[in-house]
């Protein structure tokens, strides 16, 4: 099946291979400057998320890619912010019902809901805690691609997908001949 590929990896000299090796290191760092570009004009840590579960259907759905910005104005009540709880590593994606700011810190006390739970998220928040606030919140959503993150959730499923996928790539970056 790849006999001709093995036998022209083969040939190939070390230059070459190291070649290929640095053309490769040019594509993941392009990429991650990219993100890093992204991160900075969005003023947002993750400007883009996947949504992971149903809570937020209709409005979302399961494999949305959602884009996110952190606006400099405050949250308000109707707003759909990705959020993390300290302690968990999976953000949140909610919208806010209940807003309530203190007069004496200024400090903004934030509680949220999925649109299609019954319940609000204090069951979500870590023990103790009523209110989430500004400080957790990742980024606003400013605009959303449909299913385009189910490629995201299937390798986080099915691992085997993802290193079929890396190594087919990487396979392909070294008997690629241009």
């Amino acid at each position: 099946m790849f006999e001709e590929e093995i036998r022209f990896l083969r040939k190939m000299s070390k230059r070459q291979l190291a070649q290929q090796f640095l053309n490769f290191l040019m594509i993941v760092s392009s990429a991650l400057m990219v993100w890093k570009g992204l991160a900075l004009y969005t003023n947002s840590e993750s400007p883009i998320v996947v949504v992971l579960s149903g809570s937020m259907e209709p409005a979302f759905y399961r494999g949305d890619l959602l884009f996110l910005g952190m606006p400099d104005e405050p949250v308000r009540v109707g707003d759909i912010c990705v959020f993390k709880i300290s302690g968990r590593d999976v953000p949140i994606v909610h919208r806010v019902i209940k807003l309530h700011d203190e007069r004496k810190t200024g400090k903004q006390y934030i509680l949220t809901k999925g649109d299609n739970n019954q319940v609000d998220d204090r069951g979500l928040y870590n023990p103790g805690q009523q209110w989430i606030h500004k400080e957790d919140i990742i980024g606003k959503v400013k605009g959303f691609l449909p299913y385009v993150g189910m490629i995201t959730i299937l390798m986080n499923d099915y691992p085997q997908l993802k290193y079929a996928l890396i190594g087919f790539l990487g396979l392909y970056m070294l008997i690629n001949r241009e």
